[in-house]
C-alpha cells in the first residue's frame, strides 16, 4: 500500500519504526496490533512514496534522517530503515498560494500514492485545509489524525465522497489514551447509577505536540469533549485541558490525570483519581496503522467518503451527526476487513 505524508514528526518516526520492527518478527501475533491483516494488507504491506515538510532541518533529507531531526525525540529504535526511503519534500507554506497546492497535488499523482496522511502540528486549520484540496484534487484517499479540520470541511467532505475518494478524520482515537480511558469511566458511573458532580482530565508531555497545544489547543478540546460524548451524553461538568503543562525532560512521554466525582446512594461522594502514562507517538501510531490500511481499502473499492470501519478509531468525526448509532456497524466493519484476508 503506497501512502504519502505531510509532517515528518514524532508520531511519523514511530509509524515507521513501527513497520520495520514487526519486519523483524516471524509470528502471525504482533505485540500490540489487534489487526496483523487488514483487508488483505499487512502491517508491513506500507511503502512510503511522498513526504512533505516545511522545517528546513528536514526538507532534502531522506525519511530515514529527517524523522530523526529535532525537535522530534521519540526514540530511536534498534531496527533497520525503511525499505522505501523518499527524500522530504517542500510543502505548502501558503495556503493562499495556488500553485503550491496544485504542486502538491502533482507530487501525489506521480508517486502513485494510494492514501494522504495529514500529521502536521496542530493548529494549522489553513495549512490542513490546503492538504486536503491537493489530496481530492490528485483523487488520494486522506487521513487526517490531527483536530485541524479536513473531513469536517462540509464543502470539501461532499465533493471527495462524490469523486468516490474516502475521507477518514478528523483526530484519531489514541490506542490507549486519556480520552477513552475518561469516557469508559464516565460511561461506568453512568450506567451505575452515580450522579456525576464533576471531573476533569489534564495532560502533560515533552514533545513538539505538547508545546503547540499551550498556544493551539482549542481544536484539541473540542475534540476530546467530541470523544468523551461517544460514552456520555452530558459533559458540561467536564473540564479538559489537552496541554496542562509541557515537560521537556519527559520528551514523547505522556502523563495524564484525570479525577471524577460523584454522588451515589443517600448522596454519598464517590471519587475516582486515574493516572495513565504512556509513549505518546506509539499510542498514535498504533492507530494510525489501521486508520491507513481501512483508506487504502476503501479506495481499491471506489467507496468515497467516510469509511464507517473507521468510526471507532477517531474521536467523534464531525460530519458523522448519530454517531452512537454508527458504532456497533463499525465495530461489525471493522471486523470483518480482520477477518478477509484474501
Amino acid at each position: 500500500m503506497k501512502l504519502a505524508i505531510a509532517g515528518v514528526g514524532n508520531n511519523i518516526s514511530a509509524l515507521i519504526q513501527g513497520i520495520a520492527y514487526y519486519g523483524m518478527l516471524d509470528a502471525e501475533a504482533l505485540p500490540g496490533v489487534a489487526r496483523p491483516v487488514l483487508g488483505g494488507i499487512a502491517v508491513t504491506d506500507i511503502e512510503t512514496v511522498a513526504v512533505f515538510d516545511l522545517a528546513p532541518n528536514k526538507v532534502g533529507k531522506k525519511l530515514s534522517d529527517a524523522m530523526f531531526a529535532e525537535p522530534n525525540n521519540y526514540p530511536k529504535l534498534e531496527t533497520p530503515g525503511p525499505a522505501s526511503d523518499p527524500e522530504v519534500t517542500f510543502g505548502i507554506a501558503d495556503p493562499t498560494d495556488r500553485s503550491q497546492i496544485d504542486a502538491v497535488a502533482q507530487v501525489l499523482r506521480d508517486s502513485g500514492a494510494e492514501v494522504f496522511l495529514y500529521s502536521l502540528p496542530t493548529g494549522l486549520p489553513e495549512l490542513a485545509a490546503a492538504y486536503g484540496r491537493a489530496a481530492v484534487d490528485a483523487g488520494v484517499a486522506v487521513v487526517n489524525c490531527t483536530p485541524d479540520p479536513i473531513a469536517g470541511l462540509p464543502a470539501l467532505f461532499a465533493e471527495a465522497r462524490e469523486k468516490n475518494i474516502p475521507m477518514v478524520g478528523d483526530d484519531l482515537q489514541s490506542h490507549i489514551g486519556s480520552s477513552i480511558v475518561h469516557g469508559t469511566v464516565l460511561s461506568l458511573l453512568e450506567e451505575r447509577g452515580i450522579t456525576l458532580t464533576g471531573s476533569y482530565q489534564l495532560n502533560i508531555g515533552g514533545n513538539a505536540d505538547f508545546k503547540n497545544l499551550r498556544e493551539h489547543g482549542g481544536n484539541k478540546e473540542a475534540s476530546k469533549h467530541r470523544a468523551l460524548r461517544q460514552k456520555v451524553g452530558n459533559t458540561d461538568s467536564v473540564t479538559v485541558i489537552p496541554s496542562a503543562g509541557f515537560v521537556a525532560h519527559l520528551h514523547d512521554r505522556k502523563i495524564a490525570h484525570m479525577s471524577v466525582e460523584g454522588r451515589g446512594w443517600a448522596g454519598m461522594p464517590v471519587r475516582l483519581e486515574i493516572s495513565l502514562q504512556v509513549q505518546d507517538s506509539s499510542n498514535a501510531a498504533g492507530v494510525i496503522i489501521d486508520l491507513i490500511r481501512i483508506a487504502a481499502i476503501a479506495a481499491r473499492r471506489g467507496e468515497g467518503g467516510f469509511p464507517v470501519a473507521a468510526t471507532q478509531l477517531l474521536k467523534s468525526p464531525q460530519m458523522l451527526t448519530e454517531w452512537h448509532e454508527q458504532v456497533p456497524s463499525g465495530r461489525a466493519a471493522l471486523s470483518a476487513l480482520a477477518a478477509d484476508h484474501a
